[in-house]
C-alpha cells in the first residue's frame, strides 16, 4: 500500500506515440494491419497535435522507420506538437549528434525533445553494429552525455574519455531551447539510474504497479538530490479507454484474440535468450509469459507485453477508472506520460475525448465553430444531432 498523500490534479504532460514500425487493429495478426507509410505518420501526427497532445514519441531502431527523418517531416504540417526523438550514444558521435538535435529544434521552432536511448537486446544492437556489453554501454552513454550537454550549452570541448574524445568542438548553430532542448532517458538497472540522476531532465519508466515504481521514482530522485539536482519523471504505458469498465476491458481482450500460445512461448523465448535489459526482464517479469494472469493491479493490464518488447502494459477502464490510476501515479511523482494504443488514430481521438477530460486536459476534437445548421428539422423530442432532448 503507496503511503502518499493526494495533490490536487494539475494537468500531465500528455504525449502520444508515431507507430513507425506500422499500425495494427489487432496484434500479432496481419488483419487489420497498416503500413507506416509517411502519409498515415503524418495523419497520426497531425491527429494528435489539433487535439492537444504535448508530442509526440518517435521510436527508434530497425524495425521502424528513423526517427530523425520522421520528426522532420511532420515537423511542418503540425504547429504545437513536441517531437520526442532518439539519441543513440553508440551509433552517434556526440558533436554530430547535437548538431542534429539544434536543427531539429531551429526547424520546428523550438519543439524538440531528446530520448537517450542505450538499451536493446545483443541481437538488435549487433545489428547495429554496437558490441558492447551492458556495462560499457552505459559508461560510454555518460561520456556521451557529458560531451553533448557541454556542446549544447555553447562550450568548447576538449577531453579525452575512454569511448569518446574531442577536440575544440563547437556547436555554431544554438538551440530555440535553453539551454538545450529537454533530455529524456529511461533504464531500470544501477549504473543507468546513475547516469539519469548526473545528466537527465526527464526520467522515462514503464508502466508497473505503482507500488513497484515508486521504489524506482524514490531511489532516482534521491541520487539527483545528491547531486543537487531534481529531475522529473514520466510514464510509457499504453492506453485502452471506453465509456465503461467492462467495454474498455472487452476491447482488452478484443486485441489479443488472434495471439496463439504458441506465439507467446516463441517471443518470450526470443525475448529471454541473451537479452541483457533490466527494464525488459522487469517487464517479463510481470505476466511470466502467461495470459492467464494479466491483471497486474486495478486496470493494469500486461497483455500488450506479450508479443511485444519495450513498454508492454496497459491502462484499460472507463475515464474515471484510468484517471483515478493516473493520480496514483501522479502521486508517487510522475507528472508526463507517453501513451500509445491500437489502432493510434482512433486511440488517440478516444483518449482526448473521454481521458483529457478528467484530467483538466483541453479536448479539441471538437473545432470551435459555428454549429453547423441542420438540413432537416429534428424529430420531435430530439436535438438536431439525433439527441433525445
Amino acid at each position: 500500500m503507496i503511503q502518499v498523500v493526494s495533490q490536487p490534479r494539475t494537468p500531465l504532460d500528455f504525449l502520444w506515440f508515431i507507430p513507425s514500425g506500422g499500425d495494427a487493429r489487432y496484434l500479432a495478426s496481419p488483419i487489420g494491419e497498416r503500413a507506416p507509410t509517411p502519409a498515415y505518420l503524418r495523419e497520426v501526427a497531425v491527429t494528435a497535435d489539433r487535439l492537444g497532445f504535448y508530442g509526440v514519441l518517435m521510436p527508434t531502431g530497425a524495425g521502424c522507420a528513423d526517427a530523425w527523418i520522421t520528426a522532420a517531416s511532420i515537423a511542418p504540417f503540425t504547429e504545437r506538437l513536441k517531437l520526442l526523438v532518439a539519441l543513440r550514444p553508440g551509433l552517434t558521435a556526440p558533436a554530430e549528434a547535437v548538431r542534429q538535435a539544434a536543427a531539429l529544434d531551429r526547424l520546428s521552432n523550438g519543439r524538440a525533445l531528446l530520448n537517450v536511448v542505450t538499451g536493446g537486446s545483443p541481437r538488435m544492437l549487433a545489428q547495429d553494429g554496437i558490441y558492447l556489453d551492458h556495462t560499457e554501454r552505459y559508461e560510454q552513454t555518460a561520456e556521451f552525455l557529458d560531451i553533448w550537454r557541454k556542446l549544447a550549452r555553447g562550450d568548447t570541448v576538449t577531453q579525452q574519455g575512454k569511448y569518446l574524445s574531442i577536440t575544440g568542438g563547437q556547436l555554431n548553430f544554438p538551440f530555440v531551447q535553453t539551454p538545450h532542448a529537454p533530455v529524456w532517458f529511461g533504464g531500470s538497472s544501477d549504473i543507468a539510474r546513475e547516469i539519469a540522476a548526473e545528466h537527465v531532465d526527464v526520467y522515462l519508466a514503464w508502466g508497473e504497479p505503482p507500488q513497484q515504481l515508486k521504489e524506482v521514482i524514490d531511489d532516482v530522485r534521491a541520487r539527483a538530490a545528491k547531486r543537487g539536482r531534481t529531475i522529473r519523471f514520466g510514464l510509457r504505458i499504453h492506453f485502452i479507454v471506453r465509456e465503461t469498465d467492462d467495454a474498455a476491458w472487452a476491447a482488452a481482450h478484443d486485441l489479443i484474440r488472434h495471439v496463439s500460445d504458441v506465439q507467446i512461448e516463441q517471443f518470450q523465448a526470443m525475448l529471454s535468450k541473451g537479452s541483457d535489459s533490466v527494464g525488459q526482464a522487469r517487464m517479463q517479469a510481470l505476466h511470466k509469459g502467461s495470459r492467464d494472469n494479466l491483471e497486474l493491479a486495478p486496470n493494469l493490464w500486461a497483455g500488450i507485453g506479450l508479443v511485444r518488447t519495450g513498454a508492454g502494459t496497459a491502462l484499460v477502464g472507463s475515464p474515471d477508472s484510468i484517471a483515478e490510476r493516473l493520480q496514483e501515479y501522479a502521486d508517487i511523482g510522475i507528472d508526463t506520460v507517453i501513451g500509445s494504443g491500437y489502432p493510434h488514430i482512433e486511440e488517440a481521438y478516444r483518449v482526448a475525448e473521454l481521458l483529457f477530460p478528467k484530467l483538466n486536459l483541453p479536448n479539441r476534437s471538437v473545432e470551435a465553430l459555428p454549429p453547423v445548421r441542420p438540413l432537416l428539422p429534428p424529430i420531435a423530442g430530439q436535438s438536431a444531432a439525433g439527441r433525445v432532448t
